[in-house]
């Protein structure tokens, strides 16, 4: 792999002359206004323009700006036909090619595959702005505008399909996007890295098709590279010998001398026998150096119609995912090979305030007018202060696009960017609406062994316990908040994101910090469920954590004088969930005189491990073959409305299918009135659905859009209804996709208006 430049360290190009511009043009008379000729590269996007750190096209526009190239923003263009993409006219580099934050088919589909008719990414909240697959269909039309100018494909749609990928929407296994969009190269993950050596190189004159060694990038190519191990992983039980490849080496007896190498470490030392490919099995993977060495994957051909191997596949892409020791991967796609090189390195602390330190407007682009962009108007007043995930739910991408290692900014650079929103950001009042992440409470943590990091395989460094090498110290988390309310100017910090609490107990200060003074009343965490069935394919913590971390926030909002309430996340049908498990979720839920509003089920988002057990119905967490475990999973139209329906128990809409389903499961004594009861009795001449009235004894709960009212502590205090002011959303460039959909909020009594902080 080429060796890693920092981000600054780049000669700039010879258009920095022109400086930096107020916003990216998005029309030729904002470049005729800059003295732009033409652009150097043109960003094709299916977000409205946000000059903000947590849109992507403005992040990466604005990393090309500062090594010098001209960018220009093509937003929500009409993708009937070319024209729209020729507004900017050629690009002299390439054209670079999005989605926008969200994954096109979830900002366009329900978890049911209904179709919305909103974007929050659009302004005025307007559907259809974009097409379904933007990253394809965009990428056919900047090809179809100039054939011969390069197209470099990235953002989470690209990244969350870079191999062949289950497509819930379609109900099969696609090509990597990469064949379907005929782009010349794709990049995943957070890519400054990539794309700014990909374009620095095309300006020294390289062809695209030579750039081989980029890490956080995949291409086709015709035939293997010589001086390579290929390491066997086509098949899902004993390893053997690769299968007959289209003319993919030039030496034909390569087979037989890989296995002379396999079994004979004397044959595997003698230089004599060395081949272009080495073929070994999956069995001496860890032996092979990740620097000249790649993992060959079951051929698309082979996964499209064989979930097991599309199981194990899955299996193998988490286990090389870590950039200090992952594999590059090769999957054949008819007669070309799709490779992928391991992940990018890392940003560090310098490299991450660089990006943040652009000269962002932080507001929309003004060709929007007064229109309302409601993405932008929920983050605008946020701040990011870190990136990526180790948390590992299966049922989460942001691992998958944005790694496991937590990327930080400094404490100054955060501080900085309060001050300037507080100075330049229209309508800020004094309220910090977020600061955060893909999670609240991971700033600064990491392992406390570089080497043990840059080994390990873990998919999570939380689960099935924390791991003894990851360090849970909160202090430096704590520090900051201290210090940004303190800023002058400042007169609340809220927390927004998900908060991992079983992270958070491991540090009580750290819980106290945020209950006296960043709980706005709710904070929102996210148990997703209370059996261990359904608890060990999603790798979440058990209720123990739950009810540890309940006490603590408990008697810390007590100290602090606060009536504040807890509202957990709950998915539903999410595999390995039995009909069993929901209605034991459902009994837990009355027993806490929970209600749920606005319950999502499990959504099967691209590449995520859950979406691999949806589709194969085996557990790629542990080794897969073809009589490995078998996973329930709730596929149906039937069973996915019985899962919700146990997690609203208390509608009565809900009531004559949680019946029926009861007396099926030998469940009837469950049918009744009483206090231990889920459901009341059909009574003759009484009308239960749709939409029936009936008294609910004990917590009255409501749904965010009628208000909510007070828990019962021995005095009654009338419901006040009020707004909530919305939780932060798309922190970081693509964060969103799999996540939203998942969850079912509960909303639990209290006594005035609430402000929401985050879950995770």
């Amino acid at each position: 792999m080429t060796s890693v430049t920092s981000l600054y360290s780049y000669p700039k190009y010879w258009a920095e002359c022109y400086g930096t511009s107020p916003f990216l043009p998005m029309s030729r008379a904002e470049m005729d206004e800059l003295g732009w000729d033409s652009c150097d590269i043109i960003i094709v996007t299916g977000d409205a323009y946000v000059d903000h750190p947590s849109f992507g096209m403005a992040v990466i526009g604005r990393a090309l700006e500062a090594q010098g190239y001209r960018v220009g923003i093509i937003a929500q263009p009409d993708w009937r036909s070319k024209d729209a993409f020729m507004e900017l006219g050629e690009p002299n580099l390439f054209f670079g090619v999005a989605a926008g934050n969200m994954d096109s088919m979830i900002n366009r589909y329900t978890a049911d595959r209904r179709m919305r008719h909103d974007d929050a990414y659009t302004p005025d909240n307007e559907g259809g702005k974009r097409p379904d697959r933007a990253v394809t269909v965009y990428s056919q039309r900047c090809k179809e505008a100039y054939k011969h100018v390069p197209i470099v494909i990235g953002g989470i749609e690209a990244s969350l399909r870079r191999l062949a990928h289950y497509d819930y929407w379609s109900d099969e296994v696609r090509r990597s996007v990469l064949h379907d969009a005929t782009a010349d190269m794709l990049v995943y993950g957070n890519a400054e890295r990539a794309i700014c050596e990909i374009a620095n190189r095309l300006s020294r004159g390289t062809i695209i098709d030579e750039m081989t060694d980029i890490r956080g990038t995949a291409f086709f190519r015709n035939k293997m590279p010589e001086g390579w191990q290929e390491i066997d992983s086509t098949r899902v039980d004993t390893p053997g010998k690769v299968e007959k490849h289209i003319s993919p080496y030039q030496d034909s007896s390569s087979d037989n001398k890989a296995k002379k190498a396999s079994c004979n470490k004397e044959a595997e030392a003698d230089s004599s026998d060395v081949q272009a490919v080495k073929i070994v099995p999956s069995v001496e993977a860890v032996k092979s150096d990740p620097e000249n060495s790649y993992i060959r994957l079951p051929s698309y051909e082979k996964v499209r119609n064989d979930p097991v191997l599309y199981a194990h596949v899955s299996r193998i892409f988490h286990r090389e995912t870590n950039p200090g020791n992952a594999r590059a991967l090769v999957q054949a796609h008819g007669q070309r090979d799709l490779w992928l090189n391991p992940p990018p390195i890392p940003l560090t602390t310098e490299e991450m305030d660089w990006v943040f330190d652009f000269n962002y407007q932080r507001v929309p682009h003004p060709a929007y007018g007064d229109a309302k962009i409601p993405a932008y108007e929920m983050i605008r007043f946020s701040v990011n202060i870190m990136r990526g995930c180790f948390g590992g739910c299966t049922f989460c991408s942001i691992t998958e696009h944005e790694g496991r290692i937590i990327q930080s900014r400094s404490e100054g650079s955060i501080l900085k960017e309060i001050e300037t929103m507080r100075d330049i950001v229209p309508g800020f009042t004094g309220t910090v609406s977020d600061l955060g992440g893909p999670t609240a409470n991971m700033y600064r943590l990491s392992c406390k062994d570089k080497k043990i990091e840059e080994s390990c395989r873990r998919p999570s460094c939380v689960y099935p316990t924390i791991c003894k090498n990851m360090g849970t110290d909160h202090s430096p988390t704590t520090q900051l908040y201290r210090k940004a309310r303190a800023i002058k100017g400042v007169k609340r910090v809220a927390i927004a994101s998900g908060l991992r609490y079983d992270l958070a107990v491991e540090d009580p200060e750290y819980v106290r910090e945020l209950v006296t003074h960043h709980v706005g009343g709710y904070l929102k965490i996210a148990p997703e469920h209370t059996e261990d069935g359904p608890l060990t394919k999603m790798m979440k913590p058990g209720m123990g954590t739950y009810e540890r971390f309940k006490q603590m926030f408990e008697k810390f909002s007590k100290e602090a004088g606060k009536e504040q309430y807890l509202i957990p996340y709950f998915i539903s049908a999410h595999p390995g969930t039995r009909n069993e498990d929901m209605l034991n979720l459902a009994l837990w839920l009355k027993a806490n005189k929970f209600r749920l509003d606005q319950v999502q089920n499990f959504y099967p988002s691209p590449m995520a491990s859950a979406t691999a057990m949806y589709h194969s119905e085996r557990n790629p967490l542990k080794k897969v073959d073809y009589k490995s475990e078998h996973v329930a999973t709730p596929k149906t139209k039937a069973q996915r409305q019985l899962h919700k329906a146990f997690l609203r128990y208390h509608d009565p809409d809900n009531w004559d299918m949680l019946r029926a389903a009861l007396k099926k499961m030998g469940r009837a004594d469950l049918i009744g009135s009483g206090k231990h009861q889920l459901v009341p009795e059909e009574q003759k001449g009484r009308r239960d659905a749709p939409g029936a009235k009936t008294k609910f004894k004990g917590q009255r709960v409501l749904t965010q859009h009628t208000g909510l009212p007070p828990r019962h502590h021995g005095k009654k205090v009338k419901p006040k209804t009020s707004k909530s002011s919305s939780a932060s959303a798309g922190k970081a460039a693509g964060n969103t996709a799999g996540k939203s959909e998942n969850k079912s909020a509960i909303k639990p009594a209290r006594k005035r208006a609430p402000v929401k902080s985050g879950r995770r």
